[in-house]
């Protein structure tokens, strides 16, 4: 990688910290790092800027690289069935997560949380640049009681996770015990997990339960806090659906609620008050499965509980709780249309369009335990950008459209540059 800087300018710069836009901006970048941010006329004059690459962005909108907070790269989306991967071999299911990684990076996504599928050798692949992706953090697997979430064993004895999501190796996800879910976070604190997930209720898609049903007992996910705190932090996320699950995790002091579509109000000014976020995930609740490939029971739970969810959210943003984007792509959206969740945050959360683009980048970024590293274009943080075609602010739904996504840069390299915008600037593909 060159040594000399190189100076994006003429830019209109949404930043990611919530500040007003600046509509001529210049953004400085030395290697993986932004080395300064800010108006065209309070940019530093020195001889080593004197030298550097020089590129116009036309007026161009930068925004920091965004961060989904809640994706499942293991599993297809609506392509086809979540359970394609148990006649699969590894191979070849790893193959397809490669490719879902590089749509998701070009569309604009540079760090993702992953919540359940990958383990850490896709993490190391991606850092070590092997393979096109967004910064990962893993999750590994989910855990829940039997007959939870968690608990996808079919009549015929097949576990659906651990053949078609998860990877061979990874720990499994049912505890039953305080004891077992002390040995199971600590044995995903070796496998490599960056965080931990949970299930305080049931689900959609699990066939063993229902979303209003308490799933992990308090005394479990109290536990599970505990020892993740004890290993360095690690934030945990629970997947909780139903009042008495998203009860159970927020009085247990967890970092995260997942979906949070029952939360009542009381609930809420709970959550505020401890700084926990909400990941609402609202891309999946816009397309309800095909009654014809999902159990008739399925269907009926996400037709209630995406209506139930799609008329919470806005609540529990004016109560003031924290958001961070997240889309649950590979479940039933698609991955590399992440993007879309922005104009829903803003469409049904009732959220103005800075707010949204904070909630994907800063946000998400202090949610994942990575805001000293990137989601905000300051500097000393990661180069990790977005040049869009168009003005988010104006239009939060252009950002959905890959064609706006002109280039997208992780660490300084480039990933994608559709619009051919970076040609001249010297830096260095993402991938060799």
């Amino acid at each position: 990688m060159s040594s000399l800087p190189v100076v994006l300018h003429n830019a209109r710069i949404v930043d990611g910290t919530g500040a007003p836009p600046v509509a001529d901006g210049v953004l400085v970048i030395e290697g993986a790092l932004i080395r300064w941010c800010g108006p065209a006329d309070e940019a530093p004059d020195d001889p080593g800027l004197r030298r550097a690459t020089r590129v116009d962005l036309g007026g161009r909108t930068v925004c920091p690289g965004f961060i989904d907070a809640h994706v499942h790269f293991a599993l297809p989306g609506p392509v086809e069935s979540p359970l394609a991967g148990a006649a699969e071999p590894v191979s070849y299911r790893t193959l397809k997560v490669i490719e879902r990684l590089r749509v998701t990076l070009h569309n604009g996504v540079t760090t993702a949380r992953d919540l359940m599928g990958l383990d850490a050798g896709f993490r190391r692949a991606v850092a070590e640049r092997r393979i096109a992706g967004p910064r990962l953090l893993v999750a590994v697997s989910m855990l829940s009681q039997t007959a939870g979430h968690a608990d996808f064993r079919l009549p015929s004895g097949v576990d659906a996770l651990a053949t078609a999501v998860t990877f061979p190796g990874s720990p499994a996800g049912l505890v039953d015990t305080v004891d077992d879910i002390r040995t199971r976070v600590r044995e995903l604190v070796a496998a490599g997990a960056d965080c931990v997930k949970l299930a305080a209720s049931g689900g959609v898609t699990s066939p063993h339960d229902q979303p209003e049903w308490l799933g992990l007992r308090p005394e479990m996910i109290r536990a599970a806090v505990e020892e993740a705190e004890a290993y360095g932090g690690l934030p945990v996320a629970v997947h909780a659906i139903g009042e008495a699950g998203i009860a159970a995790a927020v009085r247990s002091g967890v970092r995260s609620i997942e979906h949070g579509y029952a939360l009542t109000d009381e609930l809420r000014a709970e959550m505020a008050e401890r700084g926990q976020f909400l990941v609402p995930t609202l891309l999946e609740t816009m397309i309800d499965p095909d009654p014809s490939s999902v159990p008739a029971a399925v269907h009926a739970k996400a037709v209630h509980w995406h209506r139930v969810a799609q008329e919470s959210v806005a609540r529990s943003v004016e109560a003031g709780i924290r958001v961070a984007m997240g889309t649950d792509a590979g479940l039933i959206a698609p991955h590399g249309q992440n993007l879309k969740e922005l104009g829903l945050l803003v469409r049904i959360g009732g959220m103005t369009p800075l707010q949204a683009i904070r909630a994907a980048t800063s946000e998400a970024a202090d949610l994942c335990a990575v805001g000293d590293a990137t989601g905000s274009l300051v500097a000393g943080k990661a180069a990790d950008l977005v040049v869009c075609g168009t003005d988010p602010l104006d239009d939060i739904d252009s950002l959905a459209d890959p064609a706006q996504v002109h280039a997208v840069l992780k660490e300084g390299r480039v990933a994608i540059d559709r619009a051919g915008v970076l040609a001249s600037a010297g830096l260095p593909d993402l991938v060799p």
